[in-house]
């Protein structure tokens, strides 16, 4: 493949990830070849590359007389890991619970506080990013190593499911900010250890199940599916 080739490629893989990442295109949305090849002004011979990449990076699925459409979401691969991940995080939270400082604590009301003030204009992404670094802060002190690592695991394998929750719930912020608060203000009273894991437990189900009902009532956003001109 030519540079040139190459470089439309990651035009048109870049575009397509941004739409699919940004929720422009939701899960179950057929993507047309030859709509997006003239949308951004070049053939369908890169765009398809794109498209191989990004069926690669599980965000794209080929089906045999439908083409290719944004992967619909695992409901339980989501469920199972977001339940999995509540009961380790939660331990891990209350584990570390004694070795956080003050400093520790203020950071994550800060951290809270971003995302508060991030309510009346909503970025789903950069609330997602700021939502990983309060739950780090609590939980990277965990003395267990073998449970710390269930938790990145955990986080890692949700991020491959769903780029973020809260494009899709954005309600439940509202609520997940809350409940922060009332997580550390457990750690910061000296609570007892299983009030703060049942805590930080409940906080990842209820955003669990606040998707997973968002899920059921909502209709996948189609395309037509386009089958001429794809090798132009």
């Amino acid at each position: 493949m030519s540079t040139t080739a190459t470089s439309k490629s990651e035009v048109a893989y870049e575009w397509i990830r941004s739409r699919i990442t940004g929720h422009m295109f939701s899960p179950g949305y057929r993507l047309v070849l030859g709509s997006i090849a003239e949308d951004l002004k070049m053939s369908v011979v890169p765009v398809r590359e794109a498209i191989r990449r990004l069926e690669a990076e599980g965000l794209v699925t080929f089906e045999r007389n439908v083409g290719a459409r944004v992967t619909l979401v695992d409901e339980s691969e989501y469920a199972h890991t977001m339940q999995t991940l509540g009961i380790v995080e939660g331990a891990a939270t209350a584990l570390s619970a004694p070795l956080l400082d003050e400093d520790a604590l203020d950071e994550a009301v800060r951290i809270n506080d971003r995302m508060a003030r991030m309510l009346e204009h909503f970025d789903a992404h950069a609330f997602t990013e700021l939502n990983r670094q309060f739950h780090s802060v609590l939980f990277e002190p965990c003395p267990n190593p073998h449970l710390l690592e269930l938790v990145h695991r955990g986080w890692s394998r949700l991020s491959g499911i769903r780029d973020s929750t809260f494009a899709s719930v954005p309600g439940r912020a509202h609520h997940s900010v809350e409940e922060h608060t009332q997580i550390v203000e457990l750690i910061r009273i000296g609570a007892d250890p299983l009030e703060i894991e049942l805590a930080a437990r409940n906080h990842r189900w209820r955003t669990r199940d606040a998707f997973l009902d968002a899920l059921h009532t909502r209709t996948p956003h189609t395309g037509f599916l386009d089958t001429s001109g794809d090798e132009s």
